[in-house]
C-alpha cells in the first residue's frame, strides 16, 4: 500500500465525529476495578482528549517516527495516549502492566524510546500495584545500561481529585483516593493505603498539569499508509522478546474489516472485549478495530472474579452489551464455579460470543454456548495472533457451521496451508505445520531493528509461506482445529512466553547450574510452566529455594511467568549433542512413561530419577 497517504486517528475519531455525525455516540463505557467506579466518553470528547495530549507531545519534542513507550492500566487515558500518538506519527510501544521494572526496560532499550507514559497505580481485585515504583525500577535500569529517558508522564490514577481533571470530570475515571477508608464496603476497608507517589522533578511531569495548557485542536500528521503505526513485543523462542511492527493503512484496513464482519456489527452494539490494551487483542477489537466501525466499547479495568463470581454477568446487563469477546482461560475460570452465578442475570442482550488467544477445548466451548449464550448465540472462536495484526481462521457468525473447538475456515483472502516436516503441502485431511501461502493487510512488517530475524523467523524454515509456529489439523470437512506450538513457546492464560525467557530468569539465581522449562496441562489456564532445575554442587533444593525461583521469575518477567511447579533434575535428559529433550521433559511433567524414541539420549539413567522426583501436578 505504499504511496498512500493518511491517519488512523483522523480516520477512527475525526472522520466519526464530522463525517458520520457521530460525536455525541458513547465511544467507551469505562467500568473499574470497584463495581462503583464507572464513567463514559462519547467520540466527541475522545477527540478533543486526543488532541490536546497530541499537542502535549508536540511540546515535549515527540516528533513522527519517534518511540513512546506506554505502561498504564486499563484506563480511558491509555487510549488517549495510543492515539494521540498515531495522530501526531510517533509510534507507540504498549508495555502490559503486569510486566516487571526488567522488562519494561528491556523494551525501552530495544526500540529507543524517547519518552515514557505511566501512572501512579491501580488496584487489580483488591492488590495495589504501585506501578510509578515499577517504572522507576525501569528507568534506573535503563540508565545504568547508558540508556535515559529525559521525561516520564503521570497519570493521577490512584489520587484523582475534581480540581486536577483535565476538563470535563465526566471523562474521567472517578477519584479513588478516598476508596479505601471512607467508602463502607468490606473490600474496600480491608485494602492498603494508597502510597505517596515517587517523584523525581528533573523527569516526571503530571499528565493533568501539562493537558491543562493543551490546545484542544491538533492537526494530524498525515502518513504513508507503510509508515510504522506501532510496536508490540511478543515473546520469541531465543529469549529476547521480538518488536513486532504494524503499519498504518493495512493494519487499519484489516481490523475494521475483521471486527465489522467476524462479529457482525451494527450500529446499536455495545461490544465488550475483555483483553488488556498491552495485548495485540486490546490493540485491534477493543481501540483500533471498533473505533474505525464507531463503535461503543466497555473497557474494563478490573478482574472477572472480583468483588464476586457474577461480576462479568452484572457489566454485560449493566451495559447491555451485544458482543462478547473473552479469553477461554476466564470462561474455564468461570466454569469452576458452576451456573447459578451467570443465572443470577439475564444477559438479554447478548446475540454473538467470541473467543481469543488460546485454542478452546470442547467442553469449555459447550459451557459458554449452552449456559452463557443459552443456545441463542454463535460462537466465533478466533485464531491470529500478534504476528497477523487481526483474525485469520474465524468462523463468521450465523453463516459458518461451528464445531466446538474448531477455528473453522479461513477469513476472506487468506490462505492457509498444512506442511509436513520436509515442506511438502498436504491436502485433504492433515496434521502438520500451519502456514499461510499469501500475505493480508495486517500481516506484520518486519522485527524491529532486525529485519533478519523477521525473515528467520517466519519465513525460512519454509520458504514462500508465513509460517506461524503452531501445529494444526484438518479435518475430512475442512475444518481447522489448532493443536498447539510447535517452537519452544507456550501458551498460558492466552499469554505467549519463551520457555528459553524463563529459563534464562532461572540459571541468574546463584543455586542453579542448569534449567529448562515446560508446558503443563492446566485446568483454567490451558497451559503452566513446569520447571526442571539442576543445581550447582553444595546448594540444597529446599522449599525456600522454589519460592526464591518463582520470586526471580516474576521480578524478570511478571507475574504472569511464574512457574506452578519447579523439580529438581540432578541431571537432564539430552542428546549426544547436548541438546535437551524437552518432549521428553513434557512426558515426564505429565507422569505419560509412554516416551517414545529415546535412542539419541546420552544417558538414560536420569529418567527414573526424574520420574521419582517429578512434582505432584493437578493432573497427577
Amino acid at each position: 500500500m505504499k504511496g498512500a497517504v493518511t491517519n488512523i486517528c483522523y480516520n477512527v475519531l475525526d472522520r466519526n465525529v464530522h463525517e458520520k455525525k457521530l460525536g455525541d455516540k458513547v465511544a467507551f463505557y469505562w467500568e473499574g476495578n470497584e463495581p462503583g467506579d464507572s464513567t463514559s466518553i462519547t467520540y466527541a470528547e475522545l477527540l478533543k482528549k486526543v488532541c490536546q495530549f497530541a499537542n502535549v507531545l508536540r511540546d515535549q519534542g515527540v516528533k513522527k517516527g519517534d518511540r513512546v513507550s506506554i505502561y498504564m492500566p486499563m484506563v480511558i487515558e491509555l487510549v488517549v495516549a495510543m492515539l494521540a500518538c498515531a495522530r501526531i506519527g510517533a509510534i507507540h510501544s504498549i508495555v502490559f502492566a503486569g510486566f516487571s521494572a526488567e522488562s519494561l526496560c528491556e523494551r525501552i532499550l530495544d526500540s529507543h524510546c524517547t519518552l515514557l507514559i505511566t501512572a501512579d497505580g491501580f488496584f487489580r481485585g483488591d492488590k495495589l500495584i504501585n506501578l510509578k515504583l515499577i517504572a522507576d525500577e525501569a528507568l534506573k535500569k535503563c540508565t545504568e545500561k547508558n540508556y535515559s529517558l529525559k521525561k516520564c508522564i503521570v497519570l493521577k490514577h490512584l489520587a484523582r481529585d475534581d480540581a486536577i481533571c483535565d476538563g470535563s470530570s465526566k471523562t474521567s475515571p472517578p477519584c479513588k483516593r478516598l476508596c479505601q477508608n471512607v467508602q463502607g464496603n468490606k473490600q474496600n476497608r480491608a485494602r492498603q493505603a494508597v502510597p505517596q507517589t515517587t517523584w523525581n522533578p528533573s523527569v516526571d511531569l503530571w499528565w493533568h498539569e501539562l493537558v491543562k495548557k493543551a490546545s484542544m485542536e491538533c492537526e494530524p500528521e498525515w502518513c504513508d499508509a507503510e509508515d510504522e503505526l506501532f510496536i508490540l513485543y511478543t515473546s520469541g523462542s531465543t529469549g529476547k522478546p521480538k518488536g513486532v511492527v504494524h503499519s498504518v493503512g493495512g493494519y487499519m484496513i484489516f481490523t475494521a474489516t475483521t471486527f465489522k464482519y467476524v462479529f457482525d456489527y451494527h450500529q446499536d452494539d455495545v461490544y465488550w472485549c475483555t483483553a488488556d490494551i498491552g495485548w495485540i487483542t486490546g490493540h485491534s477489537y477493543l481501540t483500533y478495530g471498533p473505533l474505525a466501525n464507531g463503535a461503543t466499547s466497555v473497557l474494563f479495568e478490573g478482574l472477572p472474579i472480583y468483588p464476586d463470581i457474577s461480576r462479568m454477568w452484572q457489566i454485560i446487563d449493566k451495559y447491555n452489551v451485544s458482543k462478547f469477546y473473552t479469553a477461554p482461560t476466564a470462561i474455564r475460570l468461570l466454569m469452576k464455579y458452576g451456573e447459578e452465578p451467570v443465572k443470577r442475570y439475564s444477559r438479554k442482550s447478548l446475540k454473538i460470543l467470541g473467543t481469543v488467544g488460546e485454542p478452546i477445548n470442547p467442553e469449555a466451548w459447550l459451557w459458554y454456548y449452552n449456559v452463557v449464550g443459552e443456545k441463542r448465540c454463535p460462537i466465533v472462536d478466533t485464531f491470529w495472533q500478534t504476528e497477523t495484526g487481526g483474525h485469520v481462521l474465524t468462523p463468521l457468525p450465523g453463516a459458518t457451521a461451528t464445531k466446538p473447538g474448531s477455528a473453522t475456515f479461513p477469513f476472506f483472502g487468506v490462505v492457509p496451508a498444512i506442511l509436513n516436516e520436509s515442506g511438502e503441502e498436504l491436502e485433504g485431511e492433515a496434521e502438520g505445520y500451519l502456514v499461510f501461502k499469501q500475505p493480508w493487510p495486517a500481516l506484520m512488517r518486519t522485527v524491529y531493528g532486525n529485519h533478519e530475524r523477521f525473515e528467520m523467523t517466519y519465513f525460512k524454515k519454509f520458504p514462500g509461506f508465513y509460517v506461524t509456529g503452531d501445529g494444526c489439523r484438518r479435518d475430512k470437512d475442512g475444518y481447522y482445529w489448532i493443536t498447539g506450538r510447535i517452537d519452544d513457546m507456550l501458551n498460558v492464560s492466552g499469554h505467549l512466553l519463551s520457555t528459553a525467557e524463563v529459563e534464562s530468569a532461572l540459571v541468574e539465581h546463584s543455586s542453579v547450574a542448569e534449567a529448562a522449562a515446560v508446558s503443563h496441562p492446566h485446568p483454567v489456564k490451558g497451559e503452566c510452566l513446569y520447571c526442571f532445575v539442576t543445581l550447582r554442587d553444595g546448594h540444597e533444593f529446599t522449599k525456600s529455594l522454589t519460592d526464591q525461583l518463582k520470586k526471580l521469575v516474576r521480578e524478570k518477567i511478571g507475574p504472569i511467568a511464574t512457574p506452578d511447579y519447579i523439580q529438581n533434575a540432578p541431571g537432564l535428559p539430552k542428546t549426544r549433542s547436548g541438546k535437551i529433550m524437552r518432549r521428553v521433559l513434557r512426558k515426564i511433567a505429565k507422569n505419560d512413561r509412554e516416551l517414545g524414541d529415546v535412542s539419541t539420549l546420552a544417558d538414560t539413567a536420569v529418567l527414573q530419577q526424574l520420574f521419582e522426583n517429578r512434582c505432584q501436578t493437578i493432573q497427577s
